[in-house]
């Protein structure tokens, strides 16, 4: 599929609606030129020389490099979350992930497998750092924000980090924020691949859907409720695939799970994530909230999709969307995905919004 198929004429929001014209243009040019005169030129390059040799001795390459760099990257810096959503919001809803650097491959292949289903679009990227915003911006206008504070992008990319904990924790503040300015969001983790279209398996109006990281295998026609508690006490619903509609039941999830996460932060003995906290918080309030729990077989966590290869026979054709996760590591990630045929960037990049990237 051709890739300009997968990207529409932007409206960029920061656009000038006062373009100057010609006239004014041409009288600009004559002033300019009038000023370089061989006295002022020769004044230039002395200063070119100076800031040559003593930029490096006061600290200035840094600022010197964002100053040099195209203004497509500062704006971007302004971009609000508000904007944002305007302009990749369809019928109302936004599919949304959250990268910092290190997983910039990952979102590329999640991109490549959303545009095969036409949904690319309504993707915005919360970006975690300014080097992912600008990258993604770029490549992509207004498809990718930032949303302060900036977090170390290194030392989140660790699982059972506490930079992993500080950045995974930020996911239930973002999608209330969304929720908050009116729009539906379909979170994802970018570990993830779409091999089918997960919106039609959003049925009816319920608040939150989500998926079971358990690898213990349902009947088909299993129950949509929330499962049972587990071994922890709690159940072992995924953070990783959750779709919210703007509802005051929804906003309440979120809001919970933020509260479980500050009754359980992140410590050297207990390398938590934000996983647990979501669990609890959907125990706590399942009486309260419209919970949807959706098809296994569409929904698999890779705890089972990669290491159940009867299963796979046996459930062939109903899978939607792929998660690796039951592994750590993303040089063993990617090759688990090149495996298994779904590392899409080596054969699919032209199809990626984001190109080769």
């Amino acid at each position: 599929m051709s890739s300009f198929l997968h990207q529409r004429t932007l409206q960029n929001p920061f656009s000038n609606p006062f373009p100057v014209s010609a006239s004014s243009s041409t009288n600009s040019k004559r002033s300019f030129s009038s000023v370089l005169d061989p006295t002022t030129l020769l004044a230039l390059l002395a200063l070119v020389v100076v800031v040559g040799v003593f930029c490096p001795w006061l600290g200035m390459p840094q600022a010197l490099s964002f100053t040099l760099t195209s203004t497509s990257a500062s704006k971007w810096d302004h971009y609000t979350l508000e904007q944002a959503l305007s302009f990749v919001a369809k019928n109302g809803s936004v599919i949304v992930c959250i990268v910092s650097q290190p997983y910039l491959p990952f979102l590329n292949n999640w991109l490549i497998s959303i545009a095969m289903q036409d949904r690319q679009d309504m993707v915005l990227v919360i970006a975690e750092d300014y080097a992912s915003l600008h990258r993604v911006n770029d490549l992509w206008p207004g498809h990718a924000v930032l949303i302060p504070p900036v977090l170390d992008a290194e030392a989140a990319h660790k699982f059972g980090s506490q930079g992993f904990f500080n950045f995974t924790a930020r996911r239930p503040r973002h999608l209330l924020k969304i929720l908050e300015l009116g729009y539906g969001v379909m979170y994802n983790d970018v570990d993830m691949v779409w091999l089918a279209d997960p919106f039609p398996y959003l049925v009816g109006n319920h608040d939150v859907y989500f998926t079971d990281d358990m690898t213990t295998i349902k009947p088909l026609n299993h129950s949509h409720d929330l499962p049972p508690p587990g071994k922890k006490g709690r159940p072992y619903i995924c953070s990783c695939m959750i779709f919210l509609r703007p509802t005051n039941e929804a906003k309440l999830v979120l809001k919970k799970w933020i509260e479980e996460l500050q009754i359980q932060p992140w410590t050297k003995t207990v390398k938590s994530n934000d996983q647990p906290a979501f669990n609890w918080a959907l125990m706590k309030i399942a009486k309260e909230v419209d919970m949807y729990l959706l098809p296994q077989a569409a929904f698999p966590t890779g705890g089972l999709y990669f290491k159940n290869k009867t299963w796979v026979k046996e459930t062939k054709g109903m899978h939607v969307i792929i998660h690796n996760n039951y592994i750590v590591g993303f040089e063993k990630k990617i090759k688990r995905f090149r495996d298994y045929g779904l590392w899409l960037v080596d054969d699919h990049a032209h199809e990626s919004p984001l190109g080769t990237l």
